[in-house]
């Protein structure tokens, strides 16, 4: 299992995390995915649900594992009668968080998310009231690590990392969702009349939210890989096409400030299926023929970082430079990081030869003598 740091944070997590959706029940068949999971090199659990079964088994199997367990637990989900309820009152958060730490047998996590965050006066709301009072003095008595935010909305997402007090984002992420702007209504992200006309290239608030996370070293959580499985359906998905697993999978972790997809596995087939993932191979895992056969979609000069400009005959990571050159456009110019890590590659932008063969492989149009220009202009040799 391959690791990432959580965005400027030293905890390691799987790049694969597991979501919580077929571990509720908490029951032994649930136990067992969740050891085998882990057995498989996971180490990365998103518990979105406050279901008390499912928070007393993995405090089971918690007590019993020797390696630390990075759980990413929601703040603001709550158990009302049977069933989950979202809240923002801040007896009920507290009552819930208690008992989820009861339930685990810990005294800490290392992420406390406020949950399901998809307007900009719910976030305004939070900021300035005692439930973010709450969650502050969490992290500052060590009580949580981190602060999160789960959410699907882009423009909620950036009013709360801009405000600096998130340390990790969980977003949905996927070809499909990045294609579509902003709204408070989640379904509208899969909503048959928002793809009946061409679309080009992503979302510019979503690109924008995804660089400023990297500049700024908040880690993404992915959820919503697959689109609760409709992208792996050509009669759901709203590209009109399937998708592979392996190809959502590998799109989001090409996307920046992404740490790990959280996958919502319900049985041990499904595990195995994505475990595999680990082992595939580079045509395996290409996205980019999936998305450019999209109907109704098209993708001019913007890139992807898919590799397919590679091998580069001067031996620079295109795809890398490519990702740096868009990190350093930031309002308060080149971020120092950015600079560090372009400084440190074998090969840079200023050593190509504007041969063309990257430009005559690239799926999506991209023109890259002239971005590795650029690049080079801006960082310099």
């Amino acid at each position: 299992m391959r690791m990432r740091k959580l965005g400027s944070h030293d905890i390691m997590v799987s790049e694969l995390g597991l979501g919580c959706e077929g571990l509720t029940k908490g029951d032994e068949e649930a136990e067992r995915l969740l050891k085998a999971a882990l057995e498989g090199g996971i180490n990365f659990l998103d518990m979105y649900s406050p279901e008390p079964a499912l928070r007393r088994m993995v405090g089971r199997v918690m007590a019993e594992m020797p390696q630390h367990l990075v759980v990413q637990a929601h703040l603001c989900s709550v158990w009302q009668d049977g069933q989950y309820k979202r809240t923002r009152n801040l007896a009920q958060v507290e009552k819930s968080f208690d008992e989820l730490l009861e339930a685990l047998g810990t005294e800490t996590v290392d992420i406390g998310m406020v949950h399901y965050v998809d307007s900009l006066k719910d976030w305004q709301e939070i900021e300035n009231g005692p439930l973010f009072d709450y969650v502050k003095g969490l992290k500052e008595n060590g009580t949580i690590r981190l602060v999160g935010l789960s959410s699907h909305n882009p423009q909620a997402a950036m009013a709360a990392i801009e405000s600096g007090l998130i340390d990790v984002l969980m977003f949905s992420v996927n070809p499909c969702y990045d294609l579509q702007p902003p709204d408070e209504d989640v379904e509208q992200l899969w909503a048959a009349d928002k793809y009946k006309d061409t679309l080009i290239n992503m979302n510019p608030e979503r690109e924008a939210l995804y660089l400023e996370c990297q500049r700024r070293g908040i880690a993404i959580t992915v959820m919503k890989a697959f689109g609760g499985g409709d992208l792996l359906s050509a009669e759901h998905s709203p590209a009109g096409v399937a998708l592979s697993e392996d190809a959502c999978l590998q799109y989001a972790l090409t996307r920046p400030a992404v740490a790990s997809v959280m996958a919502g596995i319900r049985t041990m087939d499904e595990l195995h299926n994505l475990l595999a993932f680990e082992e595939a191979d580079p045509a395996q895992v290409d996205y980019a023929a999936e998305l450019a056969a999209f109907p109704k979609i098209r993708w001019e000069g913007h890139c992807m970082y898919c590799g397919h400009c590679a091998p580069c005959p001067e031996k620079i990571d295109i795809a890398y430079v490519e990702k740096l050159y868009n990190l350093a456009d930031g309002p308060d110019g080149v971020p120092e990081t950015v600079r560090e890590h372009y400084a440190a590659l074998d090969a840079k932008a200023s050593d190509c030869i504007e041969c063309g063969a990257c430009e005559t492989r690239c799926p999506f149009e991209v023109h890259i003598r002239e971005d590795m220009k650029g690049a080079s202009e801006l960082f310099g040799s």
